[in-house]
């Protein structure tokens, strides 16, 4: 795949709120996508070229600062955000763990190798997280669903969500104080997550908070996992999960999910089986998370969701039976944002994390 960059001529969305032009970098294992976004959430800009995860941590930066200068070749931008793969600690701007995606990932500065290379400040966080944001933004957006109906606070106050005391509606309907709360998972070739708590996003010891693939799961009960651990999560609801047990149950390897989800939708009740255990096993988890979190929206995304309803209906059967009955009226959700909400969280990073600047004191 070639490296790519057009101007994009799109109306203004809900964008990254900075007040100026801002860059939204997202890392995957295979893909950098790179927007350049006006200060009224107007895309101005796109790039994506391949990442060269093979190659290192060092050449994964150049590549990153190469999209960036690919898509603000003018310099417009007075920040740059990035939501990056791995367990990220914007504080420190440290990938703290990774897998072996990118080889040499874990312990990477990116917060200050990236500043270093492109000039501008830079914040950074896991891309799960990043991609949530714009949906706990929309909680508290006028017109949504989810957004408090009261007029707008005086000019120069906090909106909901930011630190106001706005009210909210809980999943019963009844109004409580405090911005959004959010439970947000991906589901694909791992199981990543999200958490925000009235209106604040959780990041934890080392940017750890959100690890939702690691919670033990019975289904997963003596399977090792990635991280080292046995029985956890992401072992039976990943797509590789779910393909490694439809192996299990027949002895036979199949490639990727997309064939197990075939074969179920030809009537093989191993394929079936395979599904809506990992599915079910999501929703089990959620629901326990929804009780102890108390959010106003369950959002699940990511690649394995998209496999259709058969998926989506036994996460949700199973869901629902673990919630309390403040909660009962809650369901999870596909989520409102597409292609972009990566990048346009990143973006949206540069006005709630800290910035790591070029040439700073290390």
């Amino acid at each position: 795949m070639s490296a790519s960059s057009r101007p994009v001529p799109e109306g203004a969305a809900p964008g990254p709120g900075t007040g100026a032009a801002v860059i939204g970098l997202d890392l995957g294992g295979t893909k950098i996508a790179a927007a350049l976004f006006a200060a009224d959430g107007t895309v101005l800009a796109r790039h994506t070229r391949p990442t060269p995860a093979g190659d290192g941590a060092s050449a994964v930066l150049d590549a990153l600062a190469g999209a960036a200068a690919a898509v603000d070749p003018g310099r417009l931008a007075t920040a740059l955000g990035i939501a990056a793969a791995g367990v990220v600690d914007p504080r420190t701007g440290l990938v703290t763990s990774a897998t072996d995606t990118i080889r040499g990932w874990a312990g990477t500065a990116l917060g200050s190798g990236l500043a270093d290379r492109t000039g501008y400040p830079v914040a950074c966080d896991n891309d799960v997280r990043a991609t949530a944001g714009p949906e706990l933004a929309a909680l508290t957006a006028p017109g949504t669903d989810h957004a408090p109906s009261e007029p707008e606070p005086p000019h120069g106050t906090a909106p909901a969500g930011h630190g106001s005391s706005g009210a909210r509606r809980t999943a019963s309907g009844a109004r409580r104080a405090g911005g959004g709360s959010l439970l947000f998972v991906a589901v694909g070739t791992g199981v990543g997550g999200a958490i925000a708590v009235d209106g604040r996003m959780l990041h934890g010891a080392s940017g750890i908070a959100g690890h939702l693939g690691h919670l033990p799961s019975p289904a997963a009960a003596g399977l090792p996992c990635t991280c080292g651990a046995t029985g956890h999560l992401e072992v039976i609801a990943s797509g590789p999960g779910i393909a490694a047990h439809y192996e299990r149950l027949t002895g036979t390897p199949v490639d990727r999910l997309e064939t197990v989800a075939a074969r179920a939708a030809r009537g093989d009740d191993h394929a079936v089986r395979a599904i809506t255990v990992g599915a079910a096993a999501t929703g089990r988890a959620l629901g326990g998370l929804a009780n102890a979190l108390g959010p106003d929206r369950v959002v699940v995304g990511g690649g394995v969701p998209r496999i259709g309803p058969l998926y989506g209906d036994a996460l949700s059967a199973a869901f629902v039976p673990e919630l309390m009955p403040p909660l009962r009226g809650l369901r999870p959700e596909p989520p409102r944002f597409g292609a972009d909400a990566a990048v346009r969280g990143a973006a949206a990073l540069t006005t709630t994390l800290p910035l790591h600047r070029p040439g700073a004191d290390r």
